[in-house]
């Protein structure tokens, strides 16, 4: 039996349709090409910036901005290698990558309240961010160290910076403001040691157009806190504004006699003084070392102390040191002070002109001086302190002394002064007093007092009595005077009478001049004398 097989079955192949649910994904795919090559586009590089603490700083929160513009990005935050210090990476935009300049300054905007004021109050809201200052480098940079504050100077600001040099920084900070005539007008921008280590160099900013008002002949001096002083010149109260005795600051101002002068040019170089009548003081010139040994104690005497010559403050005292003398076997007090010819001012011009040695040309002026009687003493200038300063002036009948012209510094003779002179005074009156026959003198008072006590007694019992009873009795002679002298007394009557006596003889004299033959013939009745 044969089997039927039957043929295959014929499969026809079926065609491939797109389903419209892909759709969705390739579209969305293309989206994130699109926005993948956008980002890559517009990214800038990648920048690190270390700063001490990341404080107020989150990845991929944070961001940078620059004249409140977004222009980057913090991506990761990270420690630095030897953990000392925060490393932070941001991602600029491809339009800020001119600003990563290798002098570009970045520091992180945080609330900050200082001597200065309160900044960065929006970012209470805001949260922090990184601001940056751009620099004016050709080069690039990639790696930054962050600044802990912000510059107080931003690059670009109309203005000009200028360096003021300073023994010590004192009160004085980033950020102290700069006065002229007490009104802020710049601020200190920073400052460092000098590279000798002798002093503070400061980088003062002045805004325009104020920084035209310095110039070569400008004075700065330090206005900050308090200026109290309690010297041998007296209480002394100086300040500038209430601003600048709490944050500290810095003031100048041209000389009255200054000429006008084309301002300074940027970055030049000034002296800060102690206070303003130091600043405005007369240029001194170059000073004139001399030496004062005194055989006294100079306690009250420091470094600074102001030396007079005729009620002018010619100079000041610059070291005070001790000395040994074995001759006398004694020790001295060296006292070096530094004096200014210039200060004596138009007095100036009528001393001799230096010449060639001008050194001992000073020598020999000084040795006539001193034997002129120039001598210095160390005086009291403050009863209250105690204080000393040096006197320089012409004693009276000085006794001469040998000076030395070569000797190097030039030394002046001294007397003694101050406590010390009055000391010697109340010892030698203590002796005259103590060579007193006091005893003597103390005996013969006492004998003199018993005296006069028993002249009192005699006086109180003898005299007294007697000028009493005499009193008494003068008293009743005037009682009797005044009743005698009464109205109607007999005594009165009689002058009564005795007064028309002398009437009546007057009359008869009167008519008897006029009409002697009066007694023979009569008198003449049209000649009768009118009473």
């Amino acid at each position: 039996m044969t089997e039927h097989v039957s043929p295959p079955p014929e499969i026809t192949p079926r065609r491939w349709r797109p389903s419209l649910v892909w759709l969705v994904p390739a579209t969305a795919a293309v989206i994130g090409l699109f926005l993948f090559f956008q980002l890559w586009a517009s990214a800038g590089p990648e920048i690190s910036i270390t700063f001490q603490t990341a404080s107020g700083l989150q990845a991929g929160k944070t961001e940078v901005k620059y004249k409140d513009v977004t222009i980057g990005l913090v991506k990761s935050i990270i420690l630095s290698p030897d953990s000392q210090r925060v490393l932070v990476t941001v991602s600029l935009m491809k339009n800020a990558e001119s600003l990563a300049k290798a002098d570009t300054r970045f520091w992180v905007v945080r609330p900050r309240v200082g001597m200065g004021g309160i900044s960065g109050i929006d970012t209470l809201l805001s949260g922090a961010y990184i601001s940056l200052d751009t620099g004016k480098s050709d080069k690039t940079g990639s790696v930054f160290q962050g600044l802990e504050s912000p510059p107080a100077v931003i690059n670009g600001m109309p203005g000009r910076q200028f360096e003021v040099v300073a023994d010590d920084l004192g009160s004085l900070d980033i950020g102290s403001a700069v006065y002229y005539r007490r009104v802020p007008v710049g601020r200190v921008s920073s400052y460092a040691l000098r590279p000798d280590g002798k002093g503070v160099s400061l980088n003062v900013f002045i805004d325009a157009p104020y920084d035209r008002f310095v110039t070569p002949a400008t004075r700065f001096w330090n206005a900050s806190g308090l200026d109290l002083s309690l010297d041998s010149e007296g209480l002394q109260l100086k300040t500038q504004t209430m601003a600048s005795v709490i944050a500290g600051g810095i003031a100048f101002a041209n000389p009255p006699d200054a000429k006008a002068a084309t301002p300074s040019p940027d970055l030049s170089v000034f002296t800060l003084a102690d206070d303003q009548a130091s600043a405005m003081a007369p240029q001194d010139g170059t000073p004139q070392i001399l030496q004062l040994r005194f055989q006294q104690s100079l306690r009250g005497m420091k470094t600074g102390a102001p030396v007079e010559f005729s009620s002018v403050k010619l100079g000041k005292v610059t070291a005070i040191d001790l000395d040994y003398e074995p001759a006398g076997s004694r020790f001295i007090s060296v006292v070096t002070i530094e004096v200014y010819p210039n200060r004596l001012g138009q007095v100036l011009e009528k001393l001799p002109k230096p010449e060639k040695d001008a050194q001992k040309q000073a020598a020999a002026f000084l040795r006539d001086m001193v034997q002129h009687g120039l001598r210095a003493q160390a005086r009291t200038g403050n009863l209250l302190t105690g204080q000393l300063y040096i006197s320089l002036d012409f004693i009276p009948n000085a006794v001469p002394v040998a000076y030395d012209i070569s000797a190097r510094p030039l030394r002046i003779p001294t007397l003694n002064g101050g406590f010390d002179h009055l000391q010697e005074q109340l010892a030698t009156l203590i002796g005259k007093v103590s060579k007193m026959p006091i005893e003597s003198i103390g005996n013969n008072l006492n004998a003199t007092l018993g005296n006069l006590n028993q002249t009192l007694i005699q006086v109180n019992r003898q005299v007294l009595p007697q000028t009493t009873q005499t009193l008494s009795t003068m008293n009743q002679t005037l009682t009797t005077a005044q009743t005698l002298l009464a109205e109607d007394s007999p005594l009165l009557q009689t002058l009564a009478e005795f007064q028309r006596t002398l009437y009546s003889l007057r009359t008869l004299t009167g008519l008897l001049i006029r009409q002697p033959q009066a007694p023979l013939t009569g008198r003449s009745d049209d000649q009768k004398e009118q009473p």
